[in-house]
């Protein structure tokens, strides 16, 4: 019987603003794609600021964004999921964890890191 080897379609993820380190780390990760802009239609868009959250939702509603921040601020949380976005996540935890937190907010899920929360 045939084997089918090829690799299952990757996750295409948007980093703005772009970090050539962490997306280095997450190109290494087998099924995540790191991309350069929206028109690459990303499932996961990660961005550094609550406002820019809400700006690419507004450019592309279906892709999911998770907010990285270095340390927990009161009320930030709230913030993320107000702008719409579906979760909040650490910028310097372990690349497993963040590819983790960017698999489940692909599939629809809120991801909040319990640091955060």
């Amino acid at each position: 019987m045939p084997v089918d080897h090829r690799q299952a379609r990757a996750l295409r993820v948007l980093l703005d603003p772009q970090n050539p380190p962490l997306a280095l780390r997450l190109g290494l990760q087998p099924d995540i794609e790191v991309v350069r802009d929206l028109t690459a239609r990303p499932a996961v868009a990660l961005v550094e600021e609550v406002a820019t959250a809400a700006a690419l939702l507004a450019e592309d509603p279906e892709c999911r964004v998770l907010v990285l921040t270095g340390s927990a601020h009161p009320g930030l949380p709230e913030a993320v999921l107000a702008a719409g976005a579906a979760g909040l996540v650490l910028r310097d935890g372990p690349v497993e964890d963040l590819a983790d937190s960017i698999r489940r907010a692909s599939m629809g899920e809120t991801v909040i890191d319990p640091i955060l929360g």
